[in-house]
């Protein structure tokens, strides 16, 4: 567990600090928001729900909690990224200011407490409990009025990242392959690696052909302005 300085405890005031009955002893304190999830392909989706997060209170420190390898593998799939790097990147994220480790699938009030944890930032939509726990991982912090909604970004995910990858697969085999892979490396056969390299052969020859003929076209025309301009 990292924790960043929180660059908003010079700027205290009225408003900007967790109320009295929270968790912690100290009333002045800032606000302290958790986000999780599992951040595989860290992108700026990820980010911004991040950013909104830590931007919930004018004195917000925000602790974000990542699920490890075993949990996440068990409960959503496998992941491409390992658990190390998944929290090595949340730790490079300006929003964040802590990052929890070996994050728990589904909160309890002995983790909110463990970590005076005042409020849990996600997006509103249901998460279904793979764990059998419940139809909602946020179900319970919904209903103690302890969370805070924050708004999906349109047109990425981490899903919607692995699907440009797996409709362009071999194209991807290709360019790694022409960086120095192995076809061992990237999981290919002999013989789909050879069936990929004639292909991308051809795919050469037939823009090499194309580009003479565009050259060809274009070539013709000069000539004919240029006898009728002697002419």
């Amino acid at each position: 567990m990292e924790e960043k300085q929180n660059k908003n405890n010079s700027n205290n005031k009225l408003g900007d600090t967790a109320h009295s009955g929270s968790n912690s002893s100290s009333a002045d304190r800032p606000v302290r928001v958790y986000a999780d999830g599992i951040y595989d392909l860290f992108h700026f989706g990820h980010a911004r729900s991040l950013e909104q997060a830590k931007k919930l209170f004018p004195n917000t420190c925000l602790l974000v909690g990542c699920c490890n390898d075993e949990i996440t593998h068990k409960y959503k799939g496998k992941t491409v990224m390992t658990e190390s790097e998944r929290y090595e990147s949340l730790r490079h994220c300006k929003w964040v200011d802590e990052v929890i480790p070996d994050a728990p699938w589904v909160l309890t009030q002995e983790f909110l407490d463990k970590h005076n944890i005042d409020y849990v930032a996600h997006d509103s939509l249901p998460y279904a409990d793979a764990s059998g726990a419940g139809k909602d991982v946020y179900e319970f912090v919904k209903s103690i009025g302890k969370f805070k909604e924050t708004k999906r970004t349109d047109g990425i995910s981490t899903s919607d990242i692995i699907m440009r990858i797996v409709k362009d697969y071999n194209q991807y085999v290709m360019r790694n392959l022409d960086r120095g892979y192995t076809r061992k490396e990237l999981g290919v056969s002999y013989v789909k690696e050879k069936r990929l390299m004639v292909n991308m052969r051809l795919k050469k020859l037939h823009e090499k052909v194309k580009e003479h003929q565009e050259k060809v076209a274009s070539f013709f025309p000069r000539c004919l302005h240029q006898s009728h301009s002697k002419a």
